[in-house]
């Protein structure tokens, strides 16, 4: 089975209908979307295609994207420029010495086998499984993997690995990091114009012609560099650019049955299937700074020499509190946003006469080192802002966000006052809170960015009624939530003294807070609602 050319990768089309195509079939008009069967195969598949565009077919400018953008390349020129990767695409094949697809070059035939199931992420670990704590990720449920299931599984694994124990490297860009792409806003538009949005034309993305029979591009192409002991890290001045898509931090080889079997992961019957692995320890060691296209990145500004840190997913999910970091360039907080998100707000807009706002695709797990606390998967709105009003705008943003996050402060330390007796010692997670109050606030957030954008003003681009406006989106969601959770929730009224202090302390906030007042003054507010 060779990934460029077989038919493995599940898609649906405009009419509703699902099919199984092979890679040069995605430049059909029709296909909307991937259709794996797993909210994180499906953020692969993007970038497994991504790449794949990347390495073999990345315009030589911009002019030359916005080409391909209105009409992909033919058939038979895509077939043209897959051909020359065939050998390095194969996830199986009769000779026993051929490189395959992010596996180990080593056969680790001394290795003992793995289930299969431990190529998935939040599947659960060897200790967990030898003590008999897999509560609520029961073992057993993905046993068997169709060869193409299984290609998916591995690719996730590696372009997202976590700490996995002594040697077990994580990823290139850290365990569990956030992928950011941009996305049309249409409805209609196309997987081939979702993909395209994200691959980069070599005049925004500078390399050296690739060497496609080398490991500096593809690892599994040769002995891989093991890292036990000093100086054996990988940095990126030691491979080419387009490694970055490729990275190989696990050293695996997937053992291939043939028979019939059904896919667990699919449903579908398979007569070449998984179901076990090997994997040794101290492969590609990845470290020092590197600028994945597909990543937002932090850089402190006050220590330019430090390494830049990869945005990773965290408890609460990915809200609009992050919004503005991962769509613009931010030097004072040091944000930076994924390239090729800053390459459409840069111009591309214009080349393909696209509208001023398309949508901002961030996805990634949540990793606690080795354990998956859970997927998070989030659409919003990438605005285009000139540059002469970015940095104002920005500040009017933040203070927004700002006020959003201390309303969601008091809310919730008001929630834990009634809750318990000593709010201070309680332990747990309550991030349940944050996920509500951000989702709850979304929508008059992103109308008060539109009010924003739109403004002539941009020293006081809101009117106070405007202003108010977000005032009382956030009042109002903040007693809701305390309502439900402390009121409406109780069983008894025995503590009925000490919800009604908190819910009186959380009012009175709304009102001579200092950060409200703070607010009104900017904005002009004369009531205190």
């Amino acid at each position: 089975m060779n990934l460029l050319f077989d038919a493995w990768l599940p898609v649906r089309y405009s009419d509703g209908s699902r099919h199984i195509v092979s890679f040069d079939k995605l430049r059909d008009a029709d296909i909307l979307d991937f259709d794996f069967p797993r909210a994180d195969f499906q953020g692969a598949a993007y970038q497994f295609a991504i790449g794949v565009l990347q390495t073999l077919l990345a315009p030589e400018d911009e002019d030359a994207w916005a080409d391909y953008y209105d009409q992909p390349p033919t058939s038979e020129e895509l077939l043209s420029q897959l051909e020359k990767a065939r050998h390095a695409f194969n996830m199986f094949t009769d000779a026993s010495d051929a490189p395959l697809f992010m596996q180990d070059f080593d056969l680790l035939a001394e290795v003992e086998a793995s289930p299969f199931s431990g190529l998935l992420i939040e599947a659960p670990g060897g200790n967990t499984l030898k003590h008999n704590t897999d509560h609520f990720i029961k073992r057993g449920l993905f046993d068997t993997a169709s060869l193409p299931m299984a290609a998916i599984a591995l690719f996730t694994l590696q372009i997202n690995a976590p700490a996995g124990g002594q040697g077990h490297r994580t990823g290139l860009r850290g365990g569990g990091p956030l992928t950011t792409l941009v996305l049309p806003n249409e409805a209609s538009a196309s997987l081939w114009q979702k993909l395209w949005l994200n691959v980069l034309s070599r005049e925004l993305f500078t390399y050296d012609d690739p060497d496609l029979h080398s490991a500096s591009v593809f690892p599994w192409l040769a002995p891989t560099r093991q890292s036990k002991g000093n100086g054996t890290e990988v940095y990126a001045k030691d491979v080419h650019p387009l490694h970055m898509y490729w990275a190989m931090p696990r050293r695996i080889r997937l053992v291939v049955e043939q028979g019939q079997a059904t896919c667990d992961l699919s449903g579908l019957p398979s007569d070449v299937f998984v179901r076990e692995y090997r994997t040794q320890n101290y492969g590609y060691n990845y470290s020092g700074e590197w600028w994945h296209p597909l990543t937002h990145y932090r850089k402190n500004p006050k220590k330019p020499d430090e390494d830049n840190l990869s945005t990773k997913g965290q408890p609460g999910g990915i809200t609009y509190k992050q919004w503005h970091s991962l769509s613009f360039l931010d030097p004072v907080e040091g944000s930076i946003p994924a390239r090729v998100v800053s390459a459409y707000g840069d111009g591309r807009y214009d080349l393909i006469q696209g509208p001023q706002y398309q949508r901002l695709w961030s996805f990634g797990y949540d990793m606690d080192n080795m354990k998956a606390r859970g997927w998070y998967s989030t659409e919003l709105p990438l605005f285009v802002l000139p540059q002469r009003k970015r940095d104002q705008l920005l500040k009017h943003i933040k203070t927004a966000q700002q006020l959003a996050s201390e309303s969601l402060w008091m809310c919730r330390t008001e929630i834990k006052s009634a809750w318990f007796e000593k709010p201070g010692d309680a332990k747990g997670d309550f991030s349940f809170i944050d996920l509500q109050f951000w989702q709850r606030t979304e929508s008059a957030f992103f109308e008060t960015v539109s009010v924003l954008l739109t403004a002539e003003d941009s020293d006081i681009p809101l009117t106070p009624e405007q202003a108010q406006r977000w005032l009382l989106a956030l009042r109002g969601t903040a007693l809701d939530l305390f309502d439900e959770l402390v009121l409406s929730a109780a069983d008894d009224h025995k503590h009925m003294p000490r919800f009604i202090k908190a819910r009186r302390a959380l009012t009175g906030w709304f009102i001579k807070g200092k950060p409200l007042v703070a607010y009104r003054q900017q904005y002009k507010i004369e009531t205190n609602f």
